[in-house]
C-alpha cells in the first residue's frame, strides 16, 4: 500500500567551492578578520506557520493523490484496498482531527443528510451527479451503510456538492438544491446515480425536470425557480470551496469523523474507518463535534 506521506522534492545543498588566497607579499599584517554577526533568530510565529503548511501540504496529498474524472479512484482487481487512504490508525488518530471534524454541521433541518444528528460518526461525502464512481458508491456502497449503520443511529451522511465536470455538473447540483428545498433530495440522488447514462451528463433543463418527477418532487415550477435562486448558487459555491480547501482534487472524496478517504473504495474501508471512528468517539464520551452553522 503505499505510503501516505509526501515525498521530498529537494535535494541537500552542496557545499560551497573555496577559492585559496594569494600569498602574502608586502608582510603587512593581516587585518582581523570582523566578526560576524549572528544570524537572525526564526520568529516563533514564522515557525507555527511553516507547521501549518506542511500539514495543510499532508492532508492535500491524502484526498489529491486521484486524478479528476473518477476512474483513477477505482478500487483495485480483487477487492484491494491499494488505494485506499484509511491505513492502519490506531484509536487515538481514529478520532479524527479537530479541524476537520468541525466540518459536519449537524443541522436537523438539514435536507442534505440522512441519520441522526447526533450519531457519533458524520461521513461527508464531497460528488459529482456526473461521476461514474459517485454512482458506483451510491448504488453498490451507500445502501448498505445506511442499513447497517445510519438506520441504528451510528452514523449520519452528510453531502457536499462537488461538481468537476463543468456546467452540466454544476447544474445537476442546482437542482439537487431545489429537490432538497421540497424534502427530496435523497430520491433525486437515487434517481440520477440509477442510470449510468447520467455519467458525464449535459443535464438539460427536460432531463432535469424528469428526473424530479421520477424524484417525486410535487411542484416543478418551484423546482425551476429554486435551482436558479441565488440560494442554491451560494450552497454549491461554499461546499466546492469546502471541498478545494482540503485538497480535494476527484470525485467521489469523503471524510469519516475527519479522516480522509479517497475513492469509492471497497465497503471494508468505510466499514473500518466507521467502526474506528464509533471506538474512538466512545472512549472520548461524545460525538464527533460539529461545525458552526450560517
Amino acid at each position: 500500500m503505499p505510503s501516505t506521506e509526501p515525498s521530498s522534492t529537494t535535494e541537500p545543498p552542496e557545499p560551497p567551492e573555496t577559492t585559496a588566497a594569494p600569498p602574502n607579499h608586502d608582510h603587512k599584517p593581516k587585518p582581523k578578520p570582523k566578526p560576524k554577526s549572528p544570524a537572525p533568530v526564526r520568529s516563533r510565529k514564522g515557525v507555527v506557520i511553516g507547521a501549518l503548511v506542511a500539514v495543510a501540504a499532508l492532508l492535500a496529498g491524502w484526498l489529491s493523490q486521484y486524478a479528476v474524472g473518477g476512474d483513477a479512484t477505482a478500487p483495485r482487481a480483487g477487492g484491494d484496498p491499494g488505494n485506499a487512504t484509511t491505513e492502519e490508525r490506531s484509536e487515538d488518530t481514529a478520532a479524527g482531527d479537530p479541524a476537520l471534524l468541525k466540518l459536519a454541521r449537524r443541522d436537523a433541518d438539514d435536507p442534505f443528510a440522512r441519520g441522526a444528528e447526533d450519531a457519533p460518526v458524520v461521513l461527508i461525502e464531497y460528488a459529482d451527479f456526473g461521476c461514474s464512481f459517485c454512482g458506483k458508491f451510491a448504488r453498490d456502497t451507500e445502501p448498505k451503510l445506511v442499513e447497517k449503520y445510519v438506520d441504528k443511529g451510528l452514523l449520519r451522511i452528510e453531502w457536499r456538492n462537488f461538481p468537476v465536470f463543468g456546467e452540466g455538473s454544476e447544474r445537476a447540483a442546482l437542482a439537487g438544491y431545489a429537490a432538497g428545498e421540497q424534502g427530496r433530495f435523497w430520491q433525486f440522488y437515487d434517481a440520477v446515480y440509477a442510470d449510468k447514462g447520467n455519467e458525464k451528463n449535459a443535464f438539460e433543463d427536460g432531463h432535469l425536470r424528469e428526473l424530479a418527477e421520477q424524484a417525486g418532487v410535487q411542484d416543478l415550477d418551484r423546482f425551476d425557480r429554486d435551482r436558479a435562486s441565488e440560494a442554491a448558487r451560494k450552497l454549491l459555491e461554499k461546499d466546492r470551496t469546502e471541498a478545494y480547501g482540503l485538497g480535494a482534487a476527484a470525485t467521489p472524496a469523503f471524510l469519516v469523523n475527519g479522516q480522509p478517504i479517497a475513492g469509492a473504495q471497497p465497503d471494508e474501508v468505510f466499514t473500518d474507518a466507521i467502526e474506528r471512528a464509533a471506538a474512538a468517539a466512545g472512549k472520548s464520551g461524545k460525538p464527533g463535534a460539529g461545525g458552526d452553522q450560517d
